[in-house]
């Protein structure tokens, strides 16, 4: 119970009736002049006026943006769960304080607003078919985040730099970076940790070479089991043993299908060295996802990536990298999570008939989306690529008919032009492919 009063906000007034206290809330002219104003420049809107708030951050006056005060940067010591019931249930508490959720019509999408924000457009796809509900407070809490660094005028010059490092891009791009609007929101993480070990055992096809690589000390070899199925020419499949033991500290797992882990992957990663404890005050004004992506799902991914590393771990134990009848025992022990929310900034922009997706990291800037690409400039490029060596071709036809003993050397110089070409053509409709499609 609060047992401050007047509440915040409000101030004595005249009474008509003697002994009676009467209270009113505060103009907004007059909470104007009881906040101080300090200098600031907000994330959200740019706006460059802000006031102070009673827990030490800072009110955005324009948008309502807040910023969360300093606090304790807790990093890897942020507490980790192991997976029992009790740490589940204690874990279940909302998102602290009441908010309101975006149901996007058009991509599915489950956005967490404040409730004094008056967003109607999807952060995700830019659709405007949104649906407000509230909030559900029925879905783990977040125990730790990483705070927002990067400032919607940084997002602005990173993009417009990352759209035009490319000479297949579109000209005019350099406008769609000015006009973007960049939707700074929280996205929902799972990080593991676990222990794996394994024994694995297989045939390996061995060269006399290798073989003596094999059995210095730091291998481990079971000579009583090799198996000789033919040596003509110094090689054989050899049976071979090890064991392996790694520690994976703090694997990220997205819990957000709504974007896509390729730009995730291309967007690099966050230093957890920054995590904080999570406060609701940290949300207020901005955008936030609820998981959609459950622990249990999320720990499978984790285990089927632990799973690959470790069995990548086994076969760079073998002598070659040729092998068969590969088998492996697994274990896993000392299994722990947490549930985090790590910034990032969301930007849609649309290109011809056509919506890009733009990722930029909220605490080191950088960026992954999606590009459009010039066809035409590309064919006009590749077109001119092939003059030359075209061009070489058909004189060396001509001198080869004339029986010119240059014929020979122009013809090799073609080819080698032709060549080349088709190279540049294979890596240009790679990178481009990548760009469009990403």
């Amino acid at each position: 119970m609060n047992h401050n009063f007047p509440p915040e906000g409000y101030i004595q007034t005249k009474s008509a009736v003697s002994g009676i206290e009467v209270y009113r809330p505060l103009t907004p002219e007059e909470l104007e002049v009881a906040r101080p104003v300090v200098d600031f420049r907000c994330p959200n809107c740019d706006g460059a006026t802000a006031f102070s708030t009673d827990d030490g951050g800072l009110t955005c006056a324009f948008c309502g943006y807040h910023e969360a005060p300093e606090v304790e940067i807790v990093g890897k010591g942020a507490q980790e769960f192991e997976f029992t019931v009790e740490t589940v249930d204690r874990s279940t508490n909302g998102w602290g304080q009441e908010r309101k959720e975006l149901v996007c019509n058009s991509c599915a999408a489950h956005t967490t607003l404040s409730t004094e924000m008056l967003s109607h457009t999807c952060p995700f796809c830019g659709s405007n078919s949104v649906v407000q509900t509230r909030a559900p407070q029925d879905v783990l809490r977040p125990r730790f985040l990483v705070p927002f660094v990067t400032t919607t005028e940084n997002c602005r010059q990173i993009t417009a730099e990352w759209l035009q490092n490319s000479w297949m891009l579109p000209n005019n791009l350099q406008s769609l970076a000015r006009s973007t609007e960049y939707t700074p929101i929280y996205i929902p993480f799972w990080t593991f940790d676990a222990r794996t070990k394994a024994s694995w055992r297989a045939e390996v096809y061995n060269t006399d070479a290798s073989r003596r690589r094999h059995s210095a000390p730091n291998w481990k070899w079971e000579r009583p089991l090799l198996l000789k199925l033919g040596d003509r020419e110094g090689k054989q499949w050899d049976w071979e043993s090890g064991a392996v033991s790694l520690f994976t500290d703090d694997l990220l797992i997205s819990g957000s299908s709504q974007i896509s882990l390729t730009l995730l992957k291309q967007m690099r990663g966050y230093r957890l060295g920054e995590l904080v404890p999570y406060e609701p005050t940290f949300l207020a004004g901005l955008s936030a996802q609820a998981y959609d992506v459950d622990l249990e799902t999320a720990w499978a991914s984790a285990r089927r990536s632990m799973r690959a590393r470790t069995k990548q771990a086994c076969r760079e134990q073998a002598s070659a990298s040729n092998m068969r009848n590969f088998s492996m025992n697994m274990d896993f022990s000392d299994e722990s999570w947490r549930y985090i929310l790590l910034p990032l900034y969301l930007a849609n922009y649309r290109y011809g008939d056509k919506v890009f997706q733009v990722l930029i990291n909220g605490q080191t800037g950088t960026i992954a989306g999606q590009r459009p690409v010039d066809w035409r400039k590309v064919a006009q490029v590749l077109g001119l690529w092939f003059l030359p060596g075209l061009l070489l071709a058909i004189v060396a036809a001509v001198l080869l008919a004339n029986e010119i003993g240059a014929g020979a050397a122009v013809l090799l110089v073609a080819g080698f032009a032709l060549l080349t070409w088709l190279i540049f053509v294979i890596d240009t409709l790679r990178k481009a492919g990548k760009m469009a499609d990403a």
